[in-house]
């Protein structure tokens, strides 16, 4: 298909979606006739405390579920993943190399400040500066935006980065390279804006409520750390006539048993998961409010591949052959997670990757070639292999990775010691790579393979495996700059292939997402992979 084709495709989708009111995308829609309850008290399960509200310093899925809630950025998706407008009305581009963006005139602060074009402009420099410290930071150069690589370096100033707002309403973002899926990049979080007198005025304390200035349909009450964060409805957001939600608590349990009693006790509405011992039960027993819905995540054994003896690839690929993935997803998990041989999910958009050679052999292959190149590389019955694997608070992620040590004993008489730190310490352990093996996952930023793969590349500030490849990244440039979608497939296809070949990462399975939802509560998406349930879609009927 022609460029000229596919900018025409592009526009005509853009139309469509005009087309279509933006509150029925952007606010619950509530059928006529509906009875709705009295009180409009959501409670969420948020998985772990929240380590920051910041949306250029958040890492994990725990603070994006909240600030899905308190901020908003230019685009979003649907129920159903399609890439819709939010703050933007619109966008036009002719090239994928220079992006127009339209905001909405209606979009306000939660103090009652316009949102404008220069939000995003302030907002994307600090991003990009160093400074910042932003562990997302590679992410703006992912996008390729115009001087965003030299910024990052220290090389130019974070005004000289590839955006400008032509005025209030207006935004105009230019990239060194063509990139169609840029639009879907701007679904994340790093990229939502923020308001700049706010933190100009509080500094690192403009996180806290009383504080707080977001735009999206909920403003920051209260935030007590290790025992809630609550929201209320804020008046000034676009659509808040239509929100029917009026407060969310999020609680920061860790414990999936206790987060599924307290559901089971009607004091929680939506849980963060659900305790795989107990799936088969709550299958039967609960079938009413368990939902089992698709997930753009995998999840995987990172590897600190500077730090011996794992800076032998030998003893990387031994761990990954050895590791039944099969056993860990059927008997474990058991949830119909799908066993990973490579890294991205194959539910994602343009996904392309071939299966292993290892994949296709039986375990048994696997265990005897793991313990041929256990042996090669020095490590036998006489002198087993020792190591620490990590992973954060989590009855599920301790199961994993009790079997998963198991299995390597049995197979290659290997020597594990399981490490257990809560959320914070433990993002700062793989951070300061103070470790060996860590537990890890790995959920897309937005619907393409570069959301997966870009993590590994030697740039990235997310990569605490510290994996450096000159081929990958190679590679991996050569994806971004592709003239068509044909070439950037193929590149991607390689680039899984590199993986397993220097097995950075061990992948075990590619998530779906089970939770216990309230069979009261309506409007929470069923197919959207990249798990946005934002609580202004919900609604609670009577009973």
């Amino acid at each position: 298909m022609s460029t000229n084709r596919l900018n025409w495709v592009h526009r005509w989708v853009l139309l469509s979606l005009l087309a279509m009111p933006l509150s029925s995308l952007n606010a619950a829609t509530v059928p006529e006739g509906t009875k709705l309850a009295k009180e409009q008290h959501l409670v969420r399960g948020a998985g772990a405390e929240v380590a920051t509200l910041d949306p250029h310093k958040v890492e994990g899925s725990t603070a994006t579920m909240v600030l899905y809630d308190l901020m908003e950025g230019l685009t979003t998706e649907d129920d159903e993943g399609n890439l819709i407008p939010l703050i933007a009305e619109r966008w036009t581009t002719e090239d994928n190399k220079t992006f127009r963006f339209y905001l909405r005139k209606d979009a306000k602060w939660s103090n009652g400040d316009q949102v404008t074009a220069h939000d995003f402009v302030y907002s994307w420099r600090r991003l990009a500066d160093p400074n910042t410290a932003s562990p997302y930071a590679w992410y703006i150069e992912m996008t390729t935006m115009l001087n965003a690589a030299e910024i990052l370096k220290g090389k130019k100033s974070p005004d000289t980065l590839g955006v400008e707002a032509i005025d209030d309403f207006t935004l105009e973002v230019k990239l060194n390279e063509s990139l169609p899926y840029f639009p879907k990049m701007l679904v994340h979080t790093p990229v939502k804006p923020v308001h700049k007198a706010t933190v100009e005025k509080f500094g690192s304390k403009w996180t806290r409520p009383g504080n707080y200035v977001g735009n999206g349909a909920y403003k920051l009450k209260e935030w007590i750390v290790n025992e809630r964060i609550v929201l209320e409805k804020n008046p000034n957001y676009m659509d808040a006539d239509k929100t029917v939600i009026q407060t969310v608590t999020y609680l920061p349990i860790e414990n999936q048993v206790a987060e599924m009693n307290r559901f089971l006790s009607g004091e929680i509405d939506i849980t963060y998961e659900v305790p795989n011992e107990h799936f088969p039960r709550l299958a039967k027993e609960h079938s009413e409010a368990l939902t089992i819905t698709p997930f753009l995540c995998t999840y995987y054994y990172g590897i600190r591949v500077t730090n011996p003896p794992f800076d032998d690839v030998r003893v990387r690929k031994a761990l990954a052959y050895a590791l039944d993935r099969d056993i860990l997803t059927h008997y474990i998990t058991r949830k119909g997670e799908a066993p990973a041989y490579y890294f991205t999910p194959d539910k994602t958009a343009d996904m392309a990757a071939e299966l292993p050679e290892y994949a296709s052999w039986t375990q048994e292959q696997r265990n005897a070639e793991a313990r041929r190149l256990l042996k090669e590389a020095g490590y036998d019955e006489d002198n087993p292999l020792e190591f620490e694997l990590l992973y954060n608070t989590s009855e599920n992620h301790k199961k994993i990775a009790t079997a998963a040590r198991q299995l390597w004993k049995q197979a290659l008489g290997v020597r594990v010691s399981l490490i257990n730190e809560e959320w914070k310490t433990y993002l700062d352990t793989r951070r300061f790579g103070s470790y060996q093996v860590t537990r890890a996952g790995w959920c897309g930023d937005y619907n393409e393979p570069s959301t997966f793969l870009t993590l590994l590349m030697s740039n990235n500030s997310s990569n605490d495996n510290h994996y450096k490849s000159e081929e990958y990244d190679a590679v991996l440039n050569r994806a971004l700059q592709a003239r068509s979608s044909q070439d950037r497939l193929q590149a991607y296809k390689e680039a899984e292939a590199i993986l397993a070949e220097d097995m950075p990462i061990i992948p075990v399975y590619h998530y779906v997402k089970a939770r216990l939802v309230n069979p009261k509560l309506r409007g929470y998406s069923m197919n959207n992979a990249l798990d946005i349930v934002p609580s202004k879609l919900m609604y609670k009927v009577a009973q």
